[in-house]
């Protein structure tokens, strides 16, 4: 997962279509993010070593870490909609749910994870899983988004969906069973891709696009419509 995101990012970075002229929280935002796959990959390495009191410190820290990912994670969707800067391959009322929506997603999977700690299985599973659900902006910039569309949001859904699937995979070849972590956390993914689907062409979705972006420029932005192509770089920071 962790070669996903970085493949994902270098790649915007490497093709000129990011730029670092993006506003602080922007940057603070994608600093966050990034330390959390440090944190997973540092939790799993601990893990695997058996260094149990080490894992359990960082274990700790990852915990409270969620909570400004949470928050920034919000902040900084509700941003770009308010400037007008949803992107392009995204109506923007479907962008404004979909980013709070995976981000409480993940949350919730990787808070159940630790309050299951003390029953392996399920702890790493649900890390796995709730993990997985970050990989959709680094899928979103592995595919050619703008070729997919009004389809990007669905196909990024099915390669996140295929993550969890190759642990099943690799449960059912190792142990002969399907562990019910699994069943769990895909549902609670399968959900919550379901969820952004329903708010956004519901009666809710409009309106909170309409009372978020109230006064601002993205109040001018028909929040179903596609935008245009971004001329020249994203101005995303990542």
């Amino acid at each position: 997962m962790a070669a996903i995101v970085f493949a994902g990012f270098s790649l915007q970075l490497a093709m000129g279509r990011s730029s670092f002229g993006a506003p602080f929280i922007v940057h603070l935002h994608a600093l966050v993010f990034m330390g959390w796959v440090v944190i997973y990959v540092a939790q799993t390495t601990l893990a695997a070593s058996g260094d149990r009191a080490k894992h359990r410190l960082l274990g700790w820290l990852g915990t409270a870490w969620v909570v400004p990912m949470v928050v920034l994670g919000i902040t900084v969707t509700v941003l770009m909609v308010r400037r007008g800067q949803a992107p392009f391959f995204f109506q923007p009322a479907q962008f404004l749910v979909l980013n709070p929506v995976n981000i409480l997603t993940f949350a919730g999977l990787t808070w159940a994870a630790v309050a299951m700690r003390r029953r392996t299985g399920w702890h790493r599973r649900l890390h796995y899983c709730g993990t997985a659900t970050l990989l959709a902006p680094a899928f979103g910039r592995l595919l050619p988004m703008p070729l997919i569309r009004p389809w990007a949001f669905e196909l990024v859904a099915v390669f996140v969906m295929l993550v969890p699937l190759v642990g099943i995979v690799a449960d059912r070849r190792r142990t002969g069973r399907v562990h019910p972590a699994w069943l769990w956390g895909t549902s609670a993914i399968l959900l919550s891709l379901i969820a952004v689907e329903v708010v956004t062409y519901g009666p809710a979705g409009e309106a909170l696009y309409r009372a978020v972006t109230t006064g601002t420029p993205g109040a001018t932005v028909d929040p179903y419509a596609f935008p245009p192509p971004p001329q020249g770089p994203q101005i995303t920071g990542r």
